[in-house]
């Protein structure tokens, strides 16, 4: 008895000074990351909160948080076990967050934050926990707005892609119209299709809702890329048809082509899309599980 009572109070000390060394672990990481992202991430929660385009930034941290924690029962029953191999991830990191700031390009700065965090669990849990947590992290890299390069690239051959299309369409429809670059002349106005009209500012939103159309379904790897892929062109498509009902109202009346009516446009045919969207997901889990 007094063997056991030694060997309890021995192994006692042992049990707390572990204890506190893994938590000098996490406070020292903690505080080292917070230094690295003290303005990138505020410069992030800035831009959400200001710009309307990237506003769904917000729901994305919670919404991944919540995911996870569904998940922790998953995710706690995977050994926990240390792996030097994550230390390749938090370099990749650090190498991306140098690379972002050296070229003050914010979005290499601002994703590397994700990649950051996915390295960090790696080492400090494993990659079995990584890989329960996969989705979450793919959830958390969308709350990155687009790379400027590739913002500039496609916003002006979809701003003419819509213009295009939604000339045709109302001309078919016998509406008197014709288009000169990305506006829009009607008998009484012209209509200049802005970037918010031509989906780009919809498509992040998009991607967004189709991951997690793919996870509420619990659809297949295959089916989640699908649905994915087929958000993109549904996103240019709804914002087209939001400028040809816009243009094809405006001939009657001038005043649905601004004011309220634009804005509760934008925001009519993006539950349309969304709707859409959800119903192609439902379509695709039914499919996929006949299938298997």
């Amino acid at each position: 008895m007094e063997t056991a009572t030694a060997a309890s109070l021995t192994n006692t000390p042992n049990k707390w000074a572990m204890d506190w060394l893994s938590w000098l672990k996490i406070a020292t990481v903690a505080g080292l990351t917070g230094a690295i992202y003290a303005f990138i991430v505020p410069d992030l929660v800035w831009e959400w909160w200001t710009q309307e385009e990237s506003s769904y930034g917000m729901l994305i941290p919670p919404i991944a948080l919540y995911i996870a924690y569904l998940g922790k029962t998953k995710t706690l029953a995977a050994p926990a076990m240390e792996s030097l191999r994550g230390l390749w991830l938090v370099a990749l990191g650090c190498l991306v967050f140098m690379l972002g700031s050296l070229a003050s390009e914010f979005f290499l700065a601002r994703i590397s934050f994700v990649i950051l965090l996915a390295g960090l669990v790696w080492t400090f849990w494993g990659f079995a926990r990584l890989r329960t947590l996969a989705f979450p992290f793919v959830l958390l890299a969308t709350m990155v707005p687009l790379p400027g390069i590739v913002y500039n690239v496609i916003a002006v051959p979809l701003q003419l892609f819509a213009s295009t299309i939604a000339t045709n369409l109302a001309q078919a429809l016998g509406v008197s119209i014709y288009q000169d670059g990305n506006i829009i002349h009607l008998a009484n106005i012209s209509l200049g299709v802005a970037e918010a009209c031509s989906g780009l500012h919809s498509l992040s939103a998009m991607v967004v809702a189709s991951l997690l159309l793919g996870f509420l379904n619990d659809c297949s790897i295959p089916s989640r890329i699908l649905l994915l892929v087929i958000s993109v062109p549904l996103a240019i498509a709804v914002n087209v048809l939001r400028v040809t009902g816009t243009a094809i109202l405006a001939d009657y009346q001038t005043g649905f082509a601004m004011g309220f009516y634009h804005s509760f446009s934008g925001w009519l045919v993006f539950l349309l899309g969304f709707g859409l969207l959800a119903l192609i997901g439902k379509l695709v889990s039914t499919w996929t599980r006949r299938t298997a």
